[in-house]
């Protein structure tokens, strides 16, 4: 029911720099037929909203984008409000006015003195509750009360309503009441560094809640004066708060009648009086109830003046036969109503209603009170002059303004289900939900004007969530799916909080899984704007499984790059995934062994040393049992990929040097029984008894020369094996002859000790480069055979001598072989 199209800036395609990237990003919905041209492509509504230091971009085909915000898309500093500002606001705020002849203006009766001290207090800077119950004219003095402080604060007058809003809802709304700030939200430390500076008379209607709460709305303003209104059953505030109690209490019986009067509009006879007077009694004095009974008064002249009156307008036709008004018996005496009939006179008011009006009531019961607006009756009704029945309801006392919209006044929803206007309200919560998911979701429709509707869009939803009926699931989701993001782009988010879990649980009971994981992305990215990023993860990992089993590929990748900013201000990965959603290797622990008394000193490799903060990257391993007194592995390296690199180029280096060593050491004849060494080289010839060629190394050997049980040898000559000591000095062993180990003969000179192994012989290349600084043995190619001349002379090292095999040789501490004489 909107036919004006106000242009691209009412969706925020507008031409201040938002609006240009917006229309960049907008995409197309797909038509529901392609073919048949039922329906034209038309442009979905993206608007992009400042949440802080976030950038959110309202997306309602895929999801909303939330992302940092650019430096060149932050907004205006917030400016505050003129005087002609605020006052063209709080016109536009206020709720439309009905259709039809103007209602008579009812006078401030017997509130005079309430008036004045609630100024007085006011003006004083100090804050007032005032208690009343539920039409006892509260809104009616708070409107008096505002007009006479409109000069007090340097902020003005401030009006809000508390119905069905929450502590943060009101601060925010007292902000965009203050500020001008489009399409900006800030964050909670923002909003009250804001606040504090804000020196405004706040006018609150309807406050549901009391307590602590309370006393937090009041510490974030404290340059504010609140005149706050409730009824005696919300809860009272905290016991040193600084609010002064007010209590309103009914109208006297001379002030009711006069009220009374005023609705008339004429005198009234001594019949009618003496039933107020009655009347009086019975409401306790509730200026409603003189309200609603002056209307039945009104109805009952219009009939005793000309009873056809009604029939041109319907209003006579299907009234019910027991109706108090019906014709006397010379057609012009109609009687009183009851004394019950005047206490709860909401049926027999609204069966003196037209059928549209009627009409109106079933759907705003089936709403929980909240009438939808006027250009929203005709399409609802089914009548295009339905728009009219707002104007006959207000006139009846069945309205109450609540806000920017109006509500059934208090006690009539519960009046009209005694009388049956509820038995269809779930087929009517279907019929408004599936008019507002229209309405909502048209691009010519503004957020502001969906945001005016929340409540009456929300309660439909809540109605049709359970599902009990055909269809009514879908309907849900449809509406949530259309309206939320017009909460979004509104910025009325606790409306969009409520409409996304209406929706998804919606969801599930239909069945449609790829809405149910919309609901959990928006949910998701909600809950990132509101700094709760644990909640944020997820329903983010929700959304991003389930689109992942749907191949959602747009939806998916949208849910990861909000995962990603999650994980970005959290400082942490979402569980053990990365933030694009892949998951984590685990950590490999690669340890190189190493010889537990180092290299000898002619190839001493230096390995890197690990700095106190690469403690996480190194692996290090108990040494093994059973070693003796040469210790064990030990795990030099693990983890970093750079460490690793370093040990396999000291592994590499240090077999290199071993294998120069044994080069440069030349190979002895048979030991002789003085300790002599020969330096004759063994042949290349197999063994036999092994199984192994004779240029291949035992398995028992690693690449860099050392055994096995990690300690390394220096092979002497004639394949005898030197063995350094753990501290580092060495140590010999004595060689025994060069022929091949037969079975039962050990290769050494004394038996092998279990946790030392035995070597292979000796092999040595034909030719290789003499890369050592000390002399080498030279060869004398007489027959083709090396033959050494002079056996060379071995130095005993102090300490070092074995008294069981005579003088031992020992190896230098620098790796180099002993120096033969050449003959």
């Amino acid at each position: 029911m909107d036919p004006i199209h106000r242009g691209p800036e009412d969706f925020g395609q507008d031409n201040d720099g938002h609006g240009e990237e917006s229309g960049r990003r907008a995409q197309l919905r797909a038509p529901l037929t392609s073919d048949f041209g039922q329906q034209a492509m038309q442009r979905a509504r993206v608007v992009q909203v400042v949440s802080g230091d976030f950038l959110l971009t309202v997306n309602p085909v895929d999801g909303s984008e939330v992302e940092l915000c650019p430096p060149g898309e932050q907004p205006p500093v917030p400016v505050r409000r003129n005087a002609a500002e605020r006052a063209d606001r709080e016109r536009a705020a206020a709720p439309p006015v009905p259709p039809g002849p103007p209602a008579p203006q009812l006078p401030l009766l017997e509130r005079q003195e309430e008036r004045e001290r609630l100024v007085r207090l006011l003006a004083r800077g100090r804050s007032v509750r005032l208690t009343g119950p539920a039409g006892s004219g509260r809104t009616a003095l708070l409107s008096a009360v505002a007009a006479d402080c409109a000069d007090l604060a340097p902020d003005g007058v401030v009006r809000l309503s508390g119905l069905k809003r929450t502590v943060t809802d009101l601060l925010y709304g007292l902000f965009e009441a203050v500020y001008d700030a489009p399409l900006l939200r800030p964050d909670r430390a923002v909003l009250l560094e804001k606040l504090r500076s804000v020196g405004a008379v706040v006018v609150l209607d309807d406050l549901e809640f009391g307590g602590a709460a309370l006393d937090e709305l009041l510490d974030a303003t404290p340059e504010c004066a609140f005149l706050v209104a409730t009824t005696p059953d919300v809860p009272a505030p905290a016991a040193d708060a600084h609010l002064d109690e007010v209590f309103l209490a009914g109208l006297g019986r001379s002030a009711s009648v006069e009220l009374l009067e005023h609705v008339v509009e004429r005198p009234l006879t001594d019949d009618e009086a003496n039933w107020a007077g009655d009347l009086w009694f019975e409401s306790e004095g509730l200026p409603l109830r003189f309200v609603q009974a002056g209307a039945l008064l009104r109805r009952r002249d219009m009939l005793r003046a000309d009873p056809a009156a009604y029939d041109e307008q319907g209003y006579v036709e299907g009234r019910p036969v027991d109706d108090v008004f019906a014709k006397g018996a010379d057609g012009l005496d109609v009687p009183l109503p009851s004394l019950g009939e005047g206490a709860a006179p909401a049926a027999l008011l609204a069966s003196r209603l037209s059928g549209p009006a009627r009409d109106a009531l079933h759907f705003a019961v089936a709403l929980g009170g909240e009438v939808p607006h006027q250009a929203h009756l005709p399409a609802l009704v089914g009548d295009t002059h339905a728009d009219a029945a707002l104007g006959e309801l207000a006139g009846c006392g069945l309205l109450s303004p609540a806000g920017s919209r109006y509500r059934l006044a208090p006690g009539v929803v519960a009046q009209l289900e005694a009388a049956g206007y509820g038995e269809d309200a779930d087929d009517r919560a279907r019929t408004a939900a599936q008019h507002y998911a229209w309405w909502a979701g048209h691009p010519s429709v503004t957020a502001a004007r969906v945001v005016a509707e929340a409540d009456a869009i929300v309660v439909a939803m809540t109605r049709l969530v359970p599902g009990d009926g055909a269809g009514q699931a879908s309907a849900a989701v449809l509406l949530a799916r259309s309206a939320a993001p017009a909460f979004a782009a509104g910025l009325h988010w606790s409306g969009w909080e409520k409409t996304l879990r209406l929706g998804q649980e919606a969801a599930r009971i239909a069945g449609e899984v790829a809405e149910e994981a919309y609901f959990h992305h928006e949910l998701g990215v909600l809950a990132l704007c509101n700094g709760n990023p644990d909640r944020a993860r997820a329903e983010l990992e929700t959304s991003i499984g389930m689109r992942g089993a749907l191949a959602d590929k747009s939806g998916a990748v949208a849910g990861r790059r909000a995962l990603a900013l999650v994980a970005d201000r959290s400082g942490t990965l979402p569980g053990g995934r990365t933030p694009a959603g892949e998951e984590v290797p685990a950590a490999r622990y690669d340890a190189s062994v190493s010889p537990p008394g180092g290299i000898p000193a002619a190839g001493t490799i230096v390995l890197p040393r690990m700095s106190e903060d690469d403690t996480a990257l190194i692996s290090r391993i108990a040494p093994a049992s059973g070693t003796g007194g040469f210790g064990g592995r030990k795990a030099v390296l693990g983890g970093a990929r750079r460490n690793l690199v370093a040990a396999g180029v000291g592994v590499l280096l240090a077999a290199v040097l071993g294998t120069v060593v044994t080069l440069g050491m030349m190979p002895s004849s048979d030991a002789q029984d003085g300790g002599s060494v020969s330096t004759e080289q063994s042949t290349g010839g197999d063994d036999s008894e092994n199984g192994l060629p004779a240029d291949e190394p035992a398995d028992d050997s690693t690449p860099g020369g050392a055994s096995s049980s990690g300690s390394p040898r220096s092979p002497g000559p004639s394949g005898s094996q030197v063995t350094p000591s753990g501290s580092g000095a060495p140590s010999s062993e004595s060689s025994g002859p060069s022929d091949s180990p037969s079975p039962g003969r050990p290769t050494s000179g004394r038996p092998s000790s279990p946790g030392t192994p035995t070597e292979s012989p000796t092999r040595t290349p034909t030719k290789t480069p003499n890369k050592t600084a000390t002399p080498t043995p030279t060869e004398t190619e007489t027959t083709g055979t090396p033959t050494p001349t002079e056996t060379p002379t071995d130095t005993t090292s102090p300490g070092a001598s074995d008294s069981a095999n005579g003088p031992s040789t020992t190896a230098s501490a620098s790796g180099s072989s002993p120096e033969p004489a050449v003959a």
